[in-house]
């Protein structure tokens, strides 16, 4: 309820807060790596086509060197992109051929969120049963950092931190086929955060105290409790 009445009267009250600690513990690349995979989604970088150089990817994406090519590695890993000594680095050719984002893409909303309920409940299970206490902290972290934009009153900034909480939860599954999918679907609820623009930031400030309970349900590892603030979650989710 703080939050909410924060938000109503923003014009009246300032608001500081050090979110320092919140970009140190989220790892930069991991950032990189899903922006690049966006990319590709968007058809901006396309299958078989060589990607930007690291100067120019530094520049696109505002990081440093090092940062670009832990992203490329991880990507070049999971058989996204190709490194070609001497040639530069390159789409993978086959990637629509395994790629779920351009299906999921093509699905209806409500198909997607049955589908995406069904993965968070088992992902926010295995959380509550399997984090760490590091996991923990990146939980916290995005839940700061969600509380933050939307006091900032910054649309984009907030979307990126609700899914960020969402996707440190799923991490913190210790499931990483789980992860990858349901990081599948957080590309689409970008695009369902961005038509749900009209509404501004309200609803995330409205269920922002939800998902501090699902973050407190999951730290003591109470499953009922988890599963119970996820529901709330989900119910509230148009």
């Amino acid at each position: 309820m703080v939050l909410i009445e924060a938000f109503v009267h923003k014009r009246k009250t300032s608001y500081v807060w050090n979110c320092t600690y919140v970009s140190q513990l989220m790892k930069l690349y991991d950032k990189i790596v899903s922006r690049i995979k966006e990319d590709i989604n968007t058809g901006i970088f396309k299958a078989g086509e060589k990607i930007p150089a690291e100067p120019e990817l530094m520049k696109l994406y505002d990081v440093g060197r090092s940062t670009v090519r832990e992203a490329v590695k991880t990507l070049a890993m999971s058989g996204i992109l190709q490194v070609q000594q001497g040639s530069g680095t390159f789409v993978n050719a086959n990637i629509q051929d395994v790629s779920i984002e351009q299906r999921l893409r093509r699905a209806d909303f409500d198909e997607i969120n049955s589908v995406r309920a069904l993965l968070e409940k088992e992902i926010v299970k295995l959380a509550t049963l399997n984090h760490t206490q590091a996991q923990i902290s990146e939980i916290e972290a995005a839940l700061e950092q969600r509380k933050a934009a939307i006091h900032a009153e910054n649309p984009q900034e907030t979307a990126d931190a609700d899914i960020e909480f969402h996707m440190a939860i799923a991490r913190a599954a210790g499931n990483t086929v789980l992860a990858e999918l349901y990081y599948s679907f957080t590309l689409i609820l970008r695009s369902f955060f961005s038509a749900r623009e009209v509404q501004g930031i309200s609803r995330f400030a409205m269920n922002h105290h939800l998902h501090e309970q699902l973050y407190k349900a999951i730290k003591s590892g109470k499953v009922n409790q988890s599963q119970a603030a996820l529901q709330k979650i989900l119910d509230n989710n148009y």
